[in-house]
């Protein structure tokens, strides 16, 4: 689309991903992609032992994807039953699961 990203890179994580916060610029407004993605609720925030980071918008994560939860958007607009996080699916076909 033309539009120029930045990235403010935290670390690399166990498995060598670069582990950031991604802003994209549009005249003067710069919006954060992950933020974004959670109000339209196409993303979650990742539960996980250890690993995932925030820099300091975990908070602000949590609240914009509560909001998207209760306006049933993206994701959040089928049954809860049907709902699986990523985290469960990692679990529930990791390497250890027997077959």
């Amino acid at each position: 689309m033309n539009r120029r990203v930045r990235a403010y890179i935290y670390k690399r994580d166990q498995y060598e991903r670069v582990v950031a916060t991604v802003f994209v610029r549009r005249f003067l407004i710069r919006r954060d992609v992950g933020q974004e993605m959670l109000k339209a609720g196409l993303a979650t925030v990742y539960e996980a032992k250890m690993g995932a980071e925030f820099g300091d918008f975990e908070q602000k994560y949590r609240s914009v994807e509560e909001r998207a939860k209760k306006k049933k958007l993206g994701m959040w607009s089928g049954k809860m039953k049907d709902y699986e996080s990523p985290r469960d699916y990692k679990i529930r076909t990791g390497p250890n699961v027997p077959k």
